[in-house]
């Protein structure tokens, strides 16, 4: 019998069971009991479609089929019901062979990642289910009978390693097959470290699972992984036949563990595996998945699979609780929960379309809009002040989509789609008809004001007004219009088109239709959309103000800035500060700081490191020289010249004790930079411009591209420990001054032994 809590209620009342759906279902008056009797009989309902069925045809094939919508992952009751039904299959005399499949057209999205948030949060390793060798290796692979496996849709992670435990695969075009599990910073772990090299070859197996790169059942069938490839509505009953053809030897009987084929020798394995390393040691260097799959791989080759698929059962488990996979999870989990903001996605609003948009300011920010705009389907309309503007705002849009083409990300047909809905303007005549605006031009109040003034006069009613500012207060750039609910940030992070982050910064008066309008568009240009309150900087910049401005006390104190960057690129972080601020330009850098010394300056550190740069006629990679200098073709090399520069700035500030360089570890220069960055966003936390905590976090990977295998910026904080970040922040800030003062929030936490990610309401000591 089923179960129903009242916070079950409340859970499924919050999404799919809605009092609404169910008053406009069931009549006008619904009583709290009647409602529990309703939702009781859905919930049921619902509940008989999830599970692990056996049907037993008159041809002696038993069809086993997984239900777990939408993917059919395997939770742990699926993986308890699938031991079930393979024995009963096995035990059962009406039974010659077994088919294995998927509800829905889909095979299985691999292991229920749920269950490693359980594990996390418990430390619990009881709840992983046992799984590679009770029913993968005993009760499938060594199974008396045939066992085929019906794959449609997908077969991705724990889903692939059951198909490859199978004695053959039938699959469905367009079937996507890989093990993605690196992602999360564990290694397969149902045999799939094991199989994979065996059915595929070692090359292309340690390929697929060190870069978690699928395949199209078309290439699985070519690198025989894949035995037969049929129509989706020929996939059962070919499936079926092929089982009996086994069952009665007129196919053979292969086990995938036991073959040995595609291996090569054991010199030519160790070769393959030496280049492995290398390419784990280059795209993974923090990160001890890569290796640790190589060599549970390699002990396969030497020592059997069976000896291979105990020691990845073994290292499986210690990944799990690993640093890494805590942080890989929580930022997965993260990404997902943006789509959730309350008062906006539970009200019962339902998206507008949004089939044209009008982008004004066609420079790099604007052109990497449109481009993003354009790949979604989506026409635009970009405006320019004159025909040059608008001819290079074009161009640039051109090149983008050329640039996609050339690394295979786009194919020719598709570019020229994207392309054809463009429509450049020097008016606004065709505003007319739009959905939605996106203003992209230069940081400047007054033109921003006018621009939004213009705009209302001449789009639509339902017309969105959105401003791609970075730094500008969304209040202030609305305050001379009539329709402020209509207007938002849209903040895009440059490259438009590539970076995935999109921060919706929603003003006092932004309606909750408008906030939806633009996450649904967000989705659909593949962005990620949090939803963030309005300040300068918003969410990301202002936590990563302080940044770039602890890196330069640092240098101003006497430490090498290539150190910094050398230290901070070690750390996780694709660049390091000074380097960033060369690929940002350090104009950008020159013409926001004023704004954030406004409202942020009794935290800042002043440097005149930035204008000596620039009047040294360093700009950075835009005219090839800041920092490092910029050559096509070559990476950015130091540029020792720069040190003068360094020199003139620290005679100016002066900070360096008794005029000596200061002394620091790698550690403490980690510390010095990312704790301050840590200390702002207690403050973000603190004034609410994030729903949770999960929401910083997934900004700062997408967005700064902190390193998301340490979880984002406040899950990095929280593993450090909010304490330990206190005290030596209150230690540096004796020594160095303001910047480094411990906020309040920060404070408070540490003292009462919190997480800085403990939402507010939970603060019962504070």
């Amino acid at each position: 019998m089923t179960t129903i809590t009242t916070k079950q209620v409340r859970k499924e009342n919050r999404s799919r069971f809605k009092w609404k759906r169910l008053i406009y279902q069931k009549g006008p008056i619904l009583s709290k009991t009647r409602y529990l009797s309703i939702f009781v009989t859905e919930h049921t309902a619902m509940a008989k479609k999830i599970g692990v069925t056996m049907d037993v045809g008159n041809d002696g094939v038993a069809v086993i089929t997984i239900s777990n919508p939408p993917v059919n992952s395997l939770a742990s009751s699926i993986i308890s019901g699938l031991k079930d039904k393979f024995r009963e299959a096995n035990q059962r005399n009406d039974v010659k062979a077994i088919v294995l499949i998927g509800n829905n057209g889909r095979f299985s999205g691999g292991f229920d990642i749920n269950v490693f948030q359980q594990v996390h949060k418990t430390g619990d390793l009881s709840l992983m289910p046992e799984v590679s060798v009770e029913l993968v290796c005993n009760l499938m692979e060594d199974s008396r009978k045939p066992v085929v496996a019906a794959v449609e849709g997908l077969a991705l992670g724990g889903g692939l390693e059951l198909a490859m435990a199978c004695h053959a695969r039938v699959a469905a075009p367009k079937a996507q097959l890989g093990l993605p599990e690196l992602t999360l910073g564990v290694i397969p772990g149902f045999g799939g470290t094991q199989r994979l090299p065996r059915l595929v070859g070692l090359t292309k197996a340690t390929e697929m699972i060190l870069l978690s790169k699928s395949i199209m059942s078309e290439e699985g069938q070519k690198l025989g992984l894949i035995d037969a490839l049929v129509p989706p509505g020929d996939l059962l009953s070919t499936s079926k036949k092929w089982a009996l053809d086994i069952a009665d030897r007129r196919k053979p009987f292969l086990r995938s563990l036991h073959r040995t084929d595609k291996i090569g020798s054991l010199s030519e394995a160790r070769a393959i595996l030496k280049n492995s390393r290398q390419l784990a040691k280059k795209i993974a260097p923090n990160m001890p998945q890569h290796h640790a799959c190589i060599e549970v791989i390699e002990e396969g080759i030497v020592h059997g699979g069976y000896s291979g698929v105990l020691k990845e059962a073994d290292v499986f488990k210690q990944l799990v609780l690993s640093d890494t996979a805590k942080g890989l999870v929580h930022v997965f989990f993260a990404q997902r929960a943006t789509s959730k903001v309350p008062n906006v996605t539970d009200i019962g609003l339902k998206p507008r379309p949004i089939k044209k948009v009008a982008v004004i300011g066609g420079g790099l920010m604007g052109s990497g809009i449109a481009t993003a705009l354009l790949l979604g389907n989506i026409r635009v309309v970009l405006k320019e002040i004159n025909s040059e503007y608008l001819m290079k705002g074009i161009k640039s849009v051109e090149a983008n989509i050329k640039g996609l083409v050339s690394r295979g990300k786009l194919t020719q047909d598709k570019a020229g789609k994207a392309l054809s809905l463009l429509k450049g303007v020097l008016d606004y005549t065709e505003f007319k008809d739009v959905d939605m605006v996106i203003e992209a031009v230069i940081e400047n109040i007054q033109l921003k004001q006018n621009i939004f003034k213009e705009i209302e006069k001449v789009c639509p009613p339902h017309c969105i007004l959105a401003s791609n500012t970075s730094t500008i207060d969304i209040d202030v750039i609305g305050e001379k219009t009539n329709s402020k609910d209509r207007i938002v940030g849209a903040h895009f992070f440059s490259p438009a088109h590539l970076m995935t982050l999109l921060e919706i910064v929603r003003s006092k008066n932004t309606s909750a239709q408008v906030i939806l309008d633009l996450m649904t568009l967000g989705k659909a240009i593949k962005k990620v959309p949090v939803v963030v309150g309005n300040c300068i900087g918003f969410a990301v910049n202002r936590t990563f103000f302080p940044y770039s401005q602890a890196a330069h006390m640092l240098v101003n104190l006497g430490v090498d800035l290539f150190r910094i960057d050398s230290v901070i690129t070690s750390f996780g972080l694709p660049l390091g500060p000074f380097q960033l601020g060369d690929l940002a330009g350090h104009g950008i850098g020159m013409a926001v700081g004023p704004i954030y010394a406004k409202v942020y300056g009794d935290r800042m550190f002043r440097s005149p490191m930035t204008e000596l740069l620039l009047k040294s006629g360093r700009n950075g990679k835009i005219n090839g020289r800041g920092y490092y200098i910029y050559e096509k073709g070559s990476k950015p090399k130091p540029d020792s010249s720069v040190l003068s520069v360094v020199e003139e700035s620290r005679k100016l500030t002066n900070i360096m004790p008794s005029g000596k360089p200061i002394t620091v570890t790698d550690k403490e220069i980690v510390e010095m930079i990312l704790f301050p960055v840590v200390n702002e966003a207690c403050r973000v936390l603190d004034e609410g411009v994030v729903i949770r905590a999960a929401d910083l976090d997934i900004a700062s990977v997408l967005g700064m591209s902190f390193p998301s295998f340490r979880g984002g910026i406040v899950f990095w904080a929280d593993t450090v420990g909010p304490k330990y970040i206190y005290e030596r922040l209150k230690k540096l800030s004796e020594t160095y001054g303001s910047f480094f003062k411990p906020s309040r929030y920060l404070e408070e936490r540490a003292m009462n032994g919190m997480l800085l990610s403990e939402p507010k309401s939970s603060r019962s000591r504070l």
